[in-house]
C-alpha cells in the first residue's frame, strides 16, 4: 500500500520533544562548515563527522572529503576528527606531519576520555560499557595503553568478565547507550564487584537521556513510532529499542520519508515521530509532509525537556 489513497483517513501525529540535533552534533557540523569557509575546499574529515548520511552528503557537496584513516589525507589540507572521538595516536600522527587538524570530538565524549585517564592514573582497571567497533568506543579505548580497558557489551559479558590480577576497578560508558540496558549491566557488575562506584548517568549524555525519555512518552499511546536516523547511528537505533520496550506496538528506523512502507500504517490511528541526535530537522518535516499527503493529520506536540546546551567552537574558527 505505497500508493497515495484518494480518501484520507484521520491520523494523529505526535512529535517528540526534544528530537534531532544535539549540541555536540551541531558543533561538529559547524566545525566542518567553518573550516571550509575559512580554508577553502577540500577539507578532509576522518570518518563520518556524525552518523547521518544526509549530513555527510551535504558536506561533501560543500567540499568535505571523508576518509577512513589519516594516511589518506594530504599534509597541506585541514583535517577534522569526527564527533565520536579518536585514539590519541591520531592527533599525534597529525602533529608529527605538521598537519592543521581540528578536533570535533563532542565535549561529553572528551569528558569520558578524561575520566578514563584519571582512573588509569590512579591504578584502576576500567570496564567500558559499549559496543565493539563503534568509533566512540575505539576512541575511548585508544586513550590508554592496550590492556588498560576491558570492553563489556552485554549482561553476559558482565557476568563473565574477570578482574586482571588484584587491580581496583572503575567503569565508564559509551555516551549513546540505552539507559535501561546500561543500568542492567551495571547492576550485574556491582553485584560481582561491590567496590565499583554507584551507577551514574553522567557518561550517557544529556541528549541521549532526554531523547530516550521522550520516546518512552511517545510509545505510550502511539500505535507506531518512527525514528528518523541512519542505521549506523547508535543513539537512533537505541530509540527504536526503547520505544518497543516502553510499549509501542511497532517502531521503525528510517533514514528519511522515502524509506517508509505505508503498509506500516494499516490499523494505525496515532503515529509518534522522533529523531536521533544526528538527524536534521528538515528530514522530520519532510516525513510529516509525506504523512499529510496520505492522511488527514492532527498534530500533537509532546511536552519534553527543553535543551539550551551549546558548545564553543575551536578558537581557530571563532
Amino acid at each position: 500500500m505505497n500508493a497515495i489513497s484518494p480518501i484520507r483517513r484521520p491520523m494523529n501525529v505526535r512529535l517528540a520533544t526534544p528530537r534531532g540535533f544535539c549540541a555536540g552534533v551541531d558543533r561538529a557540523i559547524q566545525i566542518v562548515e567553518r573550516a571550509i569557509e575559512k580554508f577553502g575546499a577540500p577539507v578532509y574529515v576522518r570518518h563520518e563527522i556524525v552518523h547521518n548520511k544526509h549530513v555527510v552528503e551535504r558536506l561533501k557537496v560543500m567540499g568535505a572529503v571523508f576518509v577512513k584513516e589519516l594516511d589518506e589525507c594530504p599534509d597541506d589540507r585541514p583535517v577534522v576528527f569526527s564527533a565520536h572521538g579518536v585514539p590519541k595516536s591520531v592527533p599525534a600522527a597529525a602533529g608529527a606531519r605538521q598537519m592543521l587538524y581540528l578536533d570535533a570530538t563532542c565535549p561529553l565524549v572528551s569528558k569520558v576520555h578524561v575520566e578514563a585517564e584519571r582512573h588509569h592514573a590512579a591504578g584502576r582497571h576500567i570496564l567500558l560499557i559499549g559496543h565493539a567497533g563503534h568509533p566512540e568506543v575505539v576512541g575511548t579505548m585508544g586513550q590508554l595503553p592496550d590492556g588498560a580497558i576491558t570492553l563489556v557489551e552485554t549482561v553476559e559479558d558482565a557476568q563473565a568478565v574477570q578482574r586482571p590480577g588484584d587491580a581496583p576497578l572503575a567503569y565508564a560508558t559509551q555516551t549513546t547507550l540505552s539507559m535501561d540496558d546500561t543500568a542492567e549491566i551495571l547492576s550485574v557488575l556491582k553485584a560481582r564487584f561491590p567496590e565499583l562506584p554507584d551507577p551514574h548517568k553522567e557518561d550517557i549524555c544529556y541528549a541521549t537521556t532526554n531523547r530516550q525519555e521522550a520516546v518512552k512518552g511517545l510509545a505510550d499511546g502511539s500505535d507506531l513510532v518512527l525514528v528518523v536516523g541512519s542505521p549506523n547511528s547508535s543513539n537512533s537505533v537505541r530509540l527504536v529499542e526503547v520505544a518497543l520496550r516502553a510499549g509501542a506496538e511497532d517502531a521503525r528506523l528510517v533514514d528519511d520519508a522515502s524509506q517508509v512502507d505505508w503498509s506500516w500504517f494499516d490499523g494505525v490511528s496515532t503515529v509518534g515521530i522522533t529523531a536521533g541526535a544526528s538527524a536534521p530537522e528538515p528530514l522530520i518535516q519532510a516525513l510529516i509532509a509525506a504523512i499529510r499527503e496520505r492522511f488527514d493529520v492532527t498534530m500533537i506536540d509532546d511536552p519534553g525537556e527543553r535543551e539550551t546546551v551549546t558548545f564553543k567552537l575551536p578558537r581557530v574558527l571563532a
